[in-house]
């Protein structure tokens, strides 16, 4: 059965105007209009999506401290975990009443999971970039302990390499509350070659098995290399599989946040293109699916929906 997951977050406010693509990035959304972010979070379930994603992937000191925030990232990360809760509570989907009598009554119970964003504490796609295991350690395991609370599993997202995965779900498995933890990877655009890092997907596993997390993805990157390498995850692994692609351009190596170097999105992946992308995730192999940046409640209501047809 597909678990679907929802889509991109930042660009999804950037859309409606709350941000910009640059500073804060979508942590600008928190401080200044945070209704917007419950609705986004709304909209996601609406559309079908049993899984949402906190918007807490720039609440951390690399991006706050661009506006001298930097002390603030707690408090902002908790404020994301009681979003994307307070979401949930408000859909009528937080699976308040007993599974089994549910079951007994032969009702499918609409519950919808938070996943806390974990996600790279420099910049993306930049594996040259990431901090020492030390400093990684401190901020991840309070990132972990903010959103503990408000969520129902640990999703480290945007991994360009083996270590910076291991950094993020060494600290979610020891303070997470024994709650299932995920890791999704980014890849290099050229399918077949491994992650931004260099590493290949067997690699990258290798470092981070011992951990036991509960799942593999793969994320913000073009879906023909996720597609690859899901059916090479497949033949290394029994844990369940996914993925949620974006629909930016190939990133220049030496991209951030603030450079000029500018992404842009792909106008070859549009809602039917996406739908079709899923099918061969999943005859992949993939049982989480879902979207990255450029990915709106529009494609993730298309996905829910073929699903039913």
């Amino acid at each position: 059965m597909l678990t679907i997951l929802d889509g991109g977050m930042g660009r999804e406010l950037s859309r409606r105007g709350v941000h910009d693509n640059t500073g804060l990035w979508s942590a600008q959304a928190l401080l200044d209009a945070p209704d917007i972010v419950l609705q986004v979070h709304k909209d996601f379930i609406a559309a079908g999506a049993k899984i949402i994603t906190t918007n807490s992937y720039s609440t951390i000191p690399s991006y706050l401290g661009k506006n001298d925030l930097a002390q603030g990232y707690i408090e902002l990360t908790e404020l994301a975990g009681k979003l994307a809760r307070q979401a949930v509570d408000e859909s009528g989907q937080q699976g308040d009443q007993d599974e089994n009598v549910k079951v007994a009554l032969g009702e499918k119970p609409l519950v919808v999971q938070v996943a806390a964003s974990l996600p790279p504490l420099s910049e993306s796609f930049r594996p040259d970039l990431v901090p020492s295991s030390a400093d990684a350690e401190t901020i991840y395991e309070a990132v972990v302990k903010a959103l503990e609370p408000n969520v129902d599993l640990f999703l480290c997202e945007t991994m360009s390499s083996g270590r910076e995965a291991l950094h993020a779900a060494t600290q979610a498995k020891k303070h997470g509350n024994g709650k299932p933890v995920y890791v999704a990877w980014t890849l290099n655009e050229q399918p077949g070659t491994g992650l931004r890092s260099g590493e290949s997907v067997a690699q990258a596993l290798a470092l981070i098995e011992p951990l036991n997390v509960d799942a593999y993805l793969f994320n913000c990157t073009h879906p023909e290399a996720i597609l690859q390498a899901l059916r090479e995850l497949a033949t290394l692994t029994d844990k369940p599989i996914g993925g949620y692609p974006n629909r930016f351009n190939k990133v220049d190596p030496n991209w951030t946040l603030d450079s000029d170097i500018k992404i842009g999105m792909r106008s070859d992946i549009d809602i039917e293109v996406f739908v079709q992308i899923a099918k061969q995730f999943e005859a992949a192999g993939a049982t989480i699916i879902g979207g990255c940046c450029g990915i709106g409640p529009e494609y993730i209501a298309a996905l829910a929906q073929a699903q039913t047809a």
